[in-house]
């Protein structure tokens, strides 16, 4: 039997490869937060903009940038811009609830603060199923969820549409900066007639 695995969808990891500095760090713990379901976040919804955040937002838009090369190889001059960014904090015995991001198009995590031994982020197939068989082993094609360990330095891209949650934290607590995108340039086509000028 050959297997082929139509219509994938692409979760992409990237690292880091250094320690985040004690600039970074600082603007990081320094935020002011309010309360969102199971952990908090930041009020500023906007942090990669701030000069601090220099070098992370280079990483992230060159990240972003391989991802779209990658997966979507557009015909067309188009890139995708970092529309808001945001920090979440969890504690011991709170969570990331389950959601997906509208209004974006990739949407990214970035762990600043995580135990790849404890910490994992979970993806789930929300498609309606009209019958559902009990499986003796799971695999990405009888699969409701995956995830994936993750750890400090840790990049996570993702289509939006995806829906996503991070467990219980059971360690110390996880810290992570998400961000959303959109993509900016020449979508579609004049043919199509499905030409968006961005």
């Amino acid at each position: 039997m050959h297997i082929n695995s139509l219509f994938p969808i692409a979760v992409a990891k990237f690292e880091l490869g250094r320690e985040f500095t004690s600039d970074e760090i600082a603007f990081i713990d320094s935020q002011p937060v309010h309360k969102n379901t199971g952990n908090t976040t930041s009020n500023d919804r906007y942090v990669l903009q701030h000069w601090t955040m220099a070098k992370l937002r280079e990483f992230v838009e060159a990240c972003t940038t391989q991802y779209l090369k990658s997966i979507y190889t557009p015909k067309q001059d188009v890139s995708l811009r970092v529309t808001q960014s945001w920090l979440n904090y969890t504690k011991p015995g709170e969570f990331h609830h389950k959601h997906s991001h509208p209004n974006s198009f990739v949407s990214g995590v970035l762990y600043v603060r995580a135990d790849k031994a404890k910490d994992k982020i979970h993806f789930y197939k929300d498609a309606y199923q009209q019958i559902k068989l009990p499986t003796s082993t799971y695999n990405p094609y009888n699969s409701d969820s995956w995830w994936f360990e993750v750890g400090a330095g840790d990049l996570m891209l993702f289509p939006s549409s995806l829906t996503h949650m991070v467990e219980t934290v059971q360690g110390d607590d996880r810290v992570s900066l998400a961000f959303n995108t959109f993509p900016v340039g020449y979508v579609g086509g004049e043919e199509e007639l499905t030409a968006l000028h961005l």
